[in-house]
């Protein structure tokens, strides 16, 4: 029985998921994503062009069908944007995409309530990128959601409920912004995503499945930012573990196969949130500058650190992680010394495990330090062209995680990944 298969993020997102679905699609005959919003920038960068897509899943450039599951959360205004944009350059979107009528609306209201409750936390906010995921989220898991499938049925009616609602929250919480400012363009580009193929999702994916057909489920952000299982509360509103791909897609955990973990040679982090490796120093601004690591939807610095075994071999338990795929090898390049987290030291006591609470837990990392290489692997186009000094390195990640690494990305390019 075929299978779907399943990459995600094991880190705090910006792994380089975009681009490695890219690669990845000329194997598959679907591509789906199955969480998140477009708070998730996903960068590909071939032929010369450079894209970030933040709804739309990474296999529109390749041969295949693409699908926005239920679990995702659609902002009709900056799904637009991103699709008469591809449009622009030559993509048939209407032609290789479906979108899943249980998927949830993101209102304009959701934006202003995301705001609010931002200002509301003051110190403790969550660093969100105020495009109203949570407030959307918030709504679905109390029932009072607006879906995709909406627009065919009472829609008008529907709208009205859900906005008067949360007008009445915000003028409770005292919050003087206009929350209409945006909705004429809001009611336009809903027309606009009418004219897509709105579906029953489930169906027709469990349906390529017993045709034979392969299906890449595409997950947003990182392991680390799971509802559930990630740094709470500094973390993203929908599960983006590997069963997330089970409730965002409507499959049966049984129909999952392989499960594609990314992560980057080194760490970073956005927004708010503890990060136990963080480089607050010289190191931690040249790994930033060489890896240009900006968020590619909101353009903010991201925090960078060593890699954080601990939270890796955590991640992969927790996805079943068997096919690591590891990032911006090349941005190492030059360093005398490379290091990595080993295990914790909470309240002067080692630990290998992911505490419950890191953000108020006193972490000091334990490192282990390895030579560095001096040939640049951006310059490498096979195993047999790495520095030993990398292999070394890559064989120490592979024995802490306990998986193989199978596929090794040395810069941004499409060309630059080599497949081991």
């Amino acid at each position: 029985m075929t299978k779907a298969d399943v990459l995600l993020g094991l880190q705090w997102g910006d792994e380089g998921k975009g681009k490695v679905v890219d690669v990845l699609t000329p194997n598959y005959d679907a591509v789906a994503r199955f969480q998140g919003g477009p708070n998730a920038g996903h960068t590909l960068e071939f032929d010369g062009r450079k894209v970030v897509l933040r709804s739309i899943p990474s296999g529109i450039f390749r041969n295949c069908v693409n699908y926005i599951g239920n679990g995702v959360v659609l902002d009709p205004v900056l799904f637009r944007q991103e699709a008469e944009e591809l449009e622009k350059q030559g993509t048939d979107l209407r032609k290789i995409l479906r979108i899943s009528k249980k998927a949830h609306l993101i209102m304009p209201t959701h934006r202003h309530l995301d705001a609010a409750n931002e200002l509301a936390k003051g110190k403790e906010k969550i660093g969100t990128t105020g495009k109203g995921i949570g407030p959307t989220y918030t709504d679905k898991i109390s029932r009072n959601g607006l879906r995709v499938g909406d627009l065919l049925h009472d829609f008008d009616e529907r709208y009205e409920a859900a906005k008067n609602r949360h007008i009445a929250m915000l003028k409770a919480a005292g919050y003087d912004n206009d929350p209409l400012d945006k909705e004429a363009e809001w009611l336009d580009a809903v027309n606009y995503l009418k004219t897509y193929q709105i579906i029953d999702s489930e169906y027709e994916l469990n349906s390529l499945l017993d045709s034979d057909k392969k299906i890449l489920c595409e997950g947003a952000q990182g392991t680390m930012l799971d509802v559930d299982f990630g740094s709470y509360p500094f973390v993203t509103s929908s599960n983006t573990i590997a069963a997330g791909a089970c409730t965002g897609l409507g499959l049966s955990p049984h129909r999952i196969g392989d499960v594609y973990g990314i992560f980057k040679a080194y760490c970073t982090r956005v927004g708010s949130g503890p990060f136990p490796t963080e480089l607050f120093d010289a190191t931690g601004d040249e790994i930033g500058q060489k890896g240009h690591e900006f968020g590619a939807v909101t353009g903010r610095k991201r925090r960078c650190g060593w890699i954080d075994l601990v939270a890796l071999r955590y991640a992969v338990m927790i996805n079943g992680a068997n096919k690591l795929i590891m990032m911006k090898a090349d941005v190492l390049d030059g360093f005398d010394t490379i290091k990595a987290c080993v295990a914790y030291k909470v309240d002067g006591v080692e630990t290998d495990r992911f505490p419950f609470d890191a953000s108020i837990e006193k972490i000091e990392p334990v490192y282990v330090e390895m030579p560095g290489w001096r040939k640049p692997v951006a310059e490498c186009r096979s195993a047999a062209d790495f520095p030993r000094e990398f292999t070394d390195y890559m064989k120490f990640v592979e024995e802490k995680l306990g998986a193989k690494i199978c596929i090794v990305s040395v810069g941004p390019d499409r060309e630059q990944t080599i497949v081991l």
